[in-house]
């Protein structure tokens, strides 16, 4: 067996269940954290916890420009979108990555077509380039930009373009493949651990806000 399989196999299998592991420790860890620093502080806050406004205010922020600072800002509503999207869609559905989880844990489920999933990806490189422009050169956004930021960005990049080179049988094709694997455990790992542990936080800040302004204030968070 050569060095790369070794290696292939090591990234794919033992660290690739053990960043699954990870994310899903560091997942509930948060969230439980969450719930307790609330009942610890401000248990008043379930009084007023409404499905009803709640599901109202996810819906209106989940569906493109049914809010109104969606509707202010288009272009970065499109982009945001998509890129939220792609992180979505593209780690669970793509074909590559359910035989990767089906090899680790003896589960699958219907996959995106792979010319739908280059086009996606795409979509979301061309994203990532225009967050990028828009802390370097937007002064507002540059001022409030610090390193963590690219990092965070940098993180969650790395899988689509170290994947779509890997797709494209570019040069050093067993490099990309690599680096892609172990740029998408990375970010698996990191999600719990950064800010992008917002992806967990939304749906219960979104449920907040939504239950405060539509039962205590009877008005719109949208």
């Amino acid at each position: 067996m050569s060095n790369f399989d070794m290696l292939y196999n090591f990234i794919s299998g033992p660290l690739f269940i053990v960043a699954v592991i990870v994310f899903i420790g560091g997942s509930i860890y948060k969230i439980h954290q969450l719930i307790s620093l609330v009942n610890q502080k401000e248990k008043f806050i379930w009084r007023y916890m409404s499905w009803k406004y709640s599901i109202r205010s996810i819906l209106h922020w989940i569906i493109p420009f049914a809010s109104t600072n969606w509707r202010k800002r288009s272009f970065m509503t499109i982009m945001t979108f998509i890129f939220h999207m792609g992180l979505v869609c593209m780690p669970f559905f793509l074909a590559a990555h359910v035989i990767l989880i089906n090899e680790a844990f003896g589960v699958s489920w219907w996959t995106i077509p792979d010319g739908t999933a280059d086009v996606i990806t795409v979509i979301v490189i061309i994203a990532c380039v225009f967050f990028l422009l828009r802390r370097l050169i937007l002064r507002d956004v540059r001022f409030i930009t610090t390193p963590s930021d690219y990092a965070l960005l940098t993180i969650a990049a790395a899988p689509f373009i170290t994947g779509f080179l890997a797709d494209q049988q570019c040069c050093y094709y067993r490099f990309w493949l690599i680096l892609h694997i172990l740029s998408g455990e990375i970010m698996l790992m990191a999600i719990p651990f950064t800010r992008l542990t917002h992806m967990l936080y939304a749906v219960f800040t979104r449920a907040y806000l939504g239950s405060e302004f539509g039962g205590v204030r009877h008005a719109r968070d949208w």
